[in-house]
């Protein structure tokens, strides 16, 4: 196949496994337009983030490295300003450049991880050298993000420079019906009275839905989040289509649901039934003991301690875990919706013909997998493995499921190179187009997933780090400092229900992947800097 410049559509949602499509096999879920972008492209089965939280696999997306080079190693450490993105090599390479929604490159809020604990006798140095570098990410620069949803006029941020390689972009913070960022004045002008008719401060009695943060919201479907994303993308293709088209776009759409909290809106509040849902069998398996953090959350539901507001992880009830999932649904199809609407758009102007489109997510969900919602550092399959479609017009045999191994770290290389581009010496992924063009089989025998915590979880004193392996048949998860740890089979047990890490039986197979995940480790070590020769 050809090197050519195609135009490139990337739709990022937040927060959606890799099951939350009809496609895959959800026999509830209903996603007509994501499954026809599987049916005239190609669906990954095996594509995994490398970290299982929003801002820290984000900057792996952006700059193709891992945790350790990129450093963004929890929520609220921005990406550098110093750091090359594949979207920086598309601008070089004559692309037009546009994001619609979510970005999450910087801090959507004021706080900020914490200087690490010291002995007590011990000075603290001074605030500019407690980083390992005196170029701390933080300042205006770095607030740049947390100040759209000021904005009256988004034009006016986009002429103060491009945003880590987007020429042009309509940002979107927070999620549900809460988001704000630069859709804060474009609702403003259309919903009177939005910021006391949010669903937090103010949501729709619906006494069905007793659920943490299930909260119906009062705005219809046109003014919601998904909305606002989808219309941007529209406007921006209705603005491409009338221009020169000199140039081929890029254009990324990220939409900020399905990401808690659960508020679809309109007719999608109610297009699936609690009661139609079925729990995987980890739910149901007893007692949850696999780890100290999944004990010490379900005994914190049972005694009614359990903090289950906003981002911290918990443990639900059947009935919960339904309803939280029933209106997930509804969240994900009004991004299919909206998908539809953006494809018809581009065969409407005849750029379906030169244009890439390509779906994935930033990471999963548990949504019930073994009592639990949302996601930290517990590595489980609903978490880490993710939707990843490519949509090629070249594509001389569409419609395939590939089997091979991928991950977020691959992303950059493979649009740049079907992009005709090569990447920086720091972007360490793989070309997945060699995998669906050229017949080769992954380079990846595995993939590893880092995760850390800014603060502690339930039953923990300390924050927790946490390196897993994962391939076909494995899912290995070293926590340091712990004596603990995870070993699941996943060939004869997928739903990581029996924890084989001290089984004496198992002892050579935990030892051969955590080799394999040191030489994974050591594989893909940063290039850079680059050596300077002198002299």
């Amino acid at each position: 196949m050809g090197v050519k410049r195609p135009n490139i559509l990337f739709i990022i949602t937040d927060q959606q496994r890799a099951d939350h499509l009809s496609c895959a096999g959800n026999p509830v879920l209903k996603t007509p337009y994501m499954d026809l972008l599987a049916e005239r492209g190609r669906r990954f089965e095996n594509f995994y983030v490398n970290s299982g939280i929003c801002q820290t696999n984000r900057a792996t997306i952006m700059t193709g490295q891992m945790l350790a080079q990129h450093g963004v190693r929890v929520n609220g450490i921005p990406i550098s300003l110093d750091s090359v993105c594949y979207t920086h090599l598309l601008q070089a390479g004559g692309y037009e450049t546009a994001l619609f929604g979510k970005a999450h490159f910087q801090n959507m809020t004021t706080e900020r991880p914490s200087f690490r604990q010291v002995a007590q006798d011990l000075d603290l140095p001074p605030k500019e050298l407690r980083d390992a570098r005196t170029r701390i990410r933080s300042g205006p620069e770095y607030d740049r993000e947390l100040n759209f949803q000021h904005s009256v006029d988004p034009e006016i941020d986009e002429r103060q420079g491009d945003y880590y390689g987007f020429e042009r972009f309509r940002v979107c913070t927070w999620h549900g019906d809460d988001v704000q960022g630069h859709y804060t004045h474009w609702l403003d002008e259309r919903f009177p009275d939005a910021a006391n008719n949010r669903s937090s401060v103010n949501p729709e009695p619906d006494p069905r839905y007793t659920a943490p943060q299930t909260r119906k919201p009062r705005m219809p479907e046109e003014l919601y989040p998904t909305n606002y994303v989808a219309e941007m993308t529209l406007e921006y293709l209705d603005d491409y289509a009338r221009g020169g088209q000199d140039k081929p776009f890029f254009v990324q759409c990220s939409f900020p649901d399905p990401h808690h909290p659960f508020t679809p809106p309109g007719k999608y509040w109610d297009m699936y039934d609690p009661a139609d849902i079925e729990l995987t069998p980890s739910f149901y398996h007893q007692p949850h003991d696999q780890t100290p953090i999944l004990a010490r959350m379900h005994q914190e539901l049972a005694d009614g301690t359990a903090n289950r507001e906003w981002v911290r992880p918990y443990a639900v009830t059947e009935d919960e875990a339904k309803q939280i999932i029933a209106l997930t649904y509804g969240m994900v199809s009004f991004i299919d919706d909206s998908v539809g609407r953006i494809v018809t758009k581009l065969k409407k102007h005849g750029l379906d013909e030169n244009t890439v489109i390509i779906l994935t997510s930033d990471h999963g969900d548990w949504m019930g997998d073994h009592g639990l919602m949302q996601k930290a550092l517990l590595h489980y399959q609903g978490l880490i493995r993710v939707p990843f479609i490519w949509l090629d017009p070249d594509d001389e045999a569409p419609g395939q499921t590939q089997h091979e191994i991928g991950c977020s770290q691959d992303i950059p290389n493979t649009i740049l190179a079907r992009a005709g581009l090569a990447p920086s010496a720091g972007m360490l992924g793989e070309d997945l187009n060699k995998i669906m063009f050229d017949g080769e089989g992954s380079r990846r025998d595995g993939v590893v997933v880092e995760q850390a915590t800014s603060l502690p979880l339930p039953g923990r004193d300390i924050p927790l780090r946490v390196k897993t392996y994962v391939d076909h048949d494995w899912r290995l998860s070293y926590y340091a400092g712990e004596q603990w740890g995870e070993l699941y089979d996943l060939k004869n047990d997928p739903d990581e229900i029996v924890n084989l890490w001290t089984s004496e039986d198992h002892r050579i197979i935990r030892l051969e992947l955590m080799e394999r995940m040191l030489k994974n480790i050591i594989h893909y070590e940063s290039g850079t800097p680059l050596q300077v020769m002198t002299g």
